[in-house]
């Protein structure tokens, strides 16, 4: 027979005793607009107030925050309504704590606006939560900047794929002999066509030296049913094109005003001659490799597989200092990419990593 298990004593603790570890906590409730608040009781006759979300209103209720010596609040991440509050609270000095809605939602509580900031209010009182990660403000700036250059990316690439659509409604079958049609090749014979040209000897003679198709092969693609509607289409295509490119270049000039304010560190050592990489799509319309490095101190795109737009993705998001993890492992699980197994009753139930927030 086998022999079973013995199972691992457990202590039994004292729930009882909750010590208050913030007792001048406030809790908000966060809303579009409206904001709920509530303070410890001894601080007003009413200990909760509502408040709308007009930048005013936000200042009173900062204002009512200091008269009641609060000096650390807690509010859910409710979609982007918490950012102007947060920016309000932090630069009035109290200390803000952004917490996840997933740490709340199991709460055996009746859901109404008035009791969830209570809620809040006494688990942050008792010190039950924990505020999320965000870096500092010259980060936030970069960050906000880089993420809205990938919104333009996406943007563009869907008028390259309209360039695609209206050249195949036509049958000119570039696509078949470029790899890349928005390459220095690809714009100039399209940008040829939609200024009335349609001899494809003369459209193919813009091949560059390194394309891998030789001229004729090209010329023959580029017989096609040049009809109006889709030449129009074509023409507008390249127009947004151009457009969002010429957004991507404000982003960058943008960016790099942001970096100029970061000076390497003194720790900083003398960055190794830059590898020579394949030139990316996308890639940033300034020396950003020595930006980053004025950053951090290190030159990041030293390592393998990581050049200088996944570097700035990297420190847009976390910024220089990652002394806020306090190991390797800290820091994959606030990635997401730890396993989080679901135990119950010393059963596995679950394996895998967190899911997306």
């Amino acid at each position: 027979m086998k022999k079973s298990k013995r199972k691992k004593e457990q202590k039994v603790l004292d729930l009882d005793v909750l010590e208050q570890l913030n007792l001048n906590a406030a809790g908000i409730d966060v809303g579009a607009s409206e904001m709920y608040v509530c303070v410890p009781v001894d601080r007003d006759e009413e200990i909760v107030k509502v408040f709308s979300t007009f930048t005013v209103d936000l200042h009173r209720l900062a204002d009512w925050l200091e008269s009641c010596e609060v000096d650390t609040v807690a509010m859910e991440s409710t979609g982007i309504y918490w950012i102007p509050l947060y920016e309000i609270l932090e630069d009035r000095g109290l200390e803000v704590n952004l917490v996840n809605a997933r740490h709340l939602k199991n709460v055996a509580a009746q859901k109404t606006d008035v009791l969830d900031c209570q809620w809040i209010q006494q688990l942050h009182t008792y010190g039950l939560l924990r505020g999320s990660f965000r870096p500092e403000e010259e980060v936030c700036a970069i960050r906000s900047v880089v993420r809205h250059r990938e919104m333009l990316v996406s943007y563009r690439s869907a008028h390259i794929q309209h360039m695609q659509k209206a050249l195949h409604l036509m049958n000119v079958q570039l696509t078949n002999v470029l790899s890349d049609i928005t390459g220095e090749t690809g714009m100039k014979i399209i940008r040829d066509i939609v200024a009335g040209e349609r001899d494809p000897h003369v459209l193919a003679s813009y091949r560059h030296g390194r394309c891998a198709k030789s001229k004729e092969e090209i010329a023959k693609s580029l017989q096609g049913n040049y009809k109006r509607e889709h030449l129009f289409a074509l023409k507008q295509a390249v127009e947004l094109y151009d457009f969002y490119d010429q957004q991507l270049r404000g982003c960058d000039e943008e960016l790099e005003a942001l970096y100029a304010i970061f000076d390497p560190p003194p720790t900083a050592v003398e960055p190794p001659k830059a590898k020579k990489r394949k030139h990316r799509k996308n890639q940033a319309h300034f020396d950003l490799a020595t930006s980053l490095y004025n950053m951090t101190g290190v030159d990041l795109t030293q390592v393998e597989g990581i050049d200088a737009l996944t570097a700035q993705v990297i420190l847009s998001e976390i910024g220089p200092d990652v002394s806020k993890w306090p190991t390797v492992k800290h820091f994959a699980s606030w990635l997401g990419l730890a396993p989080q197994n679901d135990v119950s009753g010393g059963r596995v139930l679950r394996r895998g990593t967190k899911k997306d927030q």
